[in-house]
């Protein structure tokens, strides 16, 4: 019996070198730790046994940014801690990207005064913004499954002038 018994009518596989580079991605982002409230307890139970995102390749949150290319800034974003985030972000290898967990991070949430940022992306460019207060884990699945739709669909050329 031979290899070609075995394996049956597989035929041929044609892929450009940018779906197999972006299907590589998707399938190996490391995520920051970068917890800042609330929101910060349900990202870590959606790293933890029952949702699990070792499925999706992100097998734990990255103390630090040189080995991340996903920034979840779960929580409210305070004026004193905004360099602080900017810093990361620079730090962080290109492609980067990041998901804006939370009403707090996206939008201020309940805290509307001049010591809260009224939304990360007075910082750092957003690529996908998780709402609720707190969000369950199941919509930062939601997100992290939605920015790696948007990573597939990627040119090399687009994250190559972004830096």
């Amino acid at each position: 019996m031979g290899v070609s018994e075995k394996l049956g009518q597989l035929g041929v596989v044609t892929t450009t070198l940018e779906q197999a580079v972006n299907w590589g991605r998707t399938r190996a982002m490391w995520p920051m730790l970068f917890g800042l409230a609330c929101c910060a307890i349900e990202m870590m139970s959606t790293q933890a046994g029952h949702y699990d995102l070792s499925r999706f390749g992100m097998e734990l949150m990255r103390p630090s940014p040189r080995q991340s290319d996903l920034m979840i800034v779960a929580g409210r974003v305070s004026r004193k801690m905004a360099p602080v985030l900017r810093q990361l972000y620079d730090q962080m290898p290109a492609p980067k990207w990041v998901i804006s967990m939370g009403d707090c991070a996206s939008c201020g949430g309940v805290f509307n005064n001049y010591a809260i940022v009224q939304g990360v992306d007075e910082i750092v460019p957003v690529d996908v913004y998780v709402a609720g207060c707190p969000p369950r884990p199941e919509q930062l699945v939601h997100g992290i499954i939605t920015l790696h739709e948007k990573v597939k669909e990627m040119y090399w050329n687009e994250w190559a002038k972004s830096e």
